[in-house]
């Protein structure tokens, strides 16, 4: 089983709309049973929160499927049950460090990375949601054509 976990600052904006576009990718490519999607935050400021109205009007626009949930912060065990740890930005990629206490398996990247690099836009702060929807689907898209391959390669 592949476990993805997305990254970002709160967990109500951009990680969680990663997840639900990636889950949705997953469902469409009949991978649901051999990977599984989850998201968190790297502080507390939104601990318990559902994901921000706009990541909802972004994800209701384009027909991706979602449901409530409650922003959570990552901990240092998640390290060790993901297999693929995405953060959206380099703030969120130091702060992961800090909390699993380092990369020593080589899973944190950045969600661009898997599509030429870069930062996925933080809407909190522009409000353009679609500039983040962009920045994500383009990134799930990169990161779950890795995933075949590497499905493919194992089989």
């Amino acid at each position: 089983m592949i476990k993805i976990l997305f990254i970002c600052h709160g967990n109500i904006c951009r990680s969680p709309m990663a997840e639900f576009v990636m889950r949705e990718y997953i469902r469409r490519e009949k991978l649901d049973p051999m990977v599984s999607v989850a998201s968190a935050a790297t502080s507390t400021d939104e601990i318990g929160c559902d994901i921000h109205y706009g990541t909802r009007e972004v994800l209701t626009k384009h027909g991706i499927p979602f449901e409530r949930r409650a922003a959570r912060q990552t901990t240092k065990r998640d390290y060790g049950e993901y297999n693929i740890i995405c953060g959206m930005d380099a703030p969120n990629m130091r702060n992961m460090r800090r909390i699993y206490g380092g990369d020593s398996e080589g899973k944190l990247s950045l969600l661009l990375d898997y599509c030429g690099g870069g930062e996925v836009a933080d809407p909190w702060y522009t409000g353009n949601f679609d500039a983040t929807w962009n920045d994500v689907t383009r990134g799930c898209r990169a990161l779950l054509n890795k995933i075949k391959t590497d499905l493919k390669g194992n089989k």
